[in-house]
């Protein structure tokens, strides 16, 4: 597949500031808040888009928006990402409805056996702060499932 000169230039694509996948169980202590600030840097509760690897891990991807979930003390930040493709019976998949984040209205989901780290070099841009409880679902599947605080 031939890479478009687009492409290698999104944010989070290479370098010290790609996005990558994470084993949520081996990051270590990992404490969740709800800290949206609207200062163009990602923060914990917003929706941000940055270029996301897709799961077999061979260097393809796309621009996608993820939730950040929670900074680490290094400065990156843990998400998860959305899809608009329907997993309603799936249970590693959380229900979010629609919202700003998709300009067409679909409803999405997040997907909670899929880790990243984004840096904040990394983000293309902030979409949206997501209202606080449906950040709030969101982060308690997270702790039930990974035992973060």
């Amino acid at each position: 597949m031939t890479e478009s000169i687009n492409d290698a230039a999104l944010p989070g694509r290479h370098g010290p500031g790609a996005t990558t996948e994470i084993q949520p169980r081996r990051v270590g202590p990992v404490h969740t808040a709800y800290a949206p600030d609207p200062d163009g840097d990602p923060d914990p509760g917003e929706i941000v888009w940055t270029w996301v690897p897709y799961e077999e891990n061979d260097g393809r991807g796309k621009d996608r928006p993820v939730l950040v979930v929670a900074r680490e003390p290094r400065g990156t930040l843990l998400a998860v990402q959305l899809s608009s493709k329907r997993h309603d019976q799936d249970r590693e998949w959380v229900p979010l409805g629609s919202g700003p984040w998709d300009r067409s209205g679909r409803d999405s989901w997040v997907d909670l056996d899929r880790v990243l780290r984004v840096h904040p070099e990394g983000m293309r841009r902030e979409a949206c702060a997501l209202d606080r409880q449906r950040f709030h679902l969101v982060e308690h599947r997270l702790r039930l499932r990974y035992g973060w605080s």
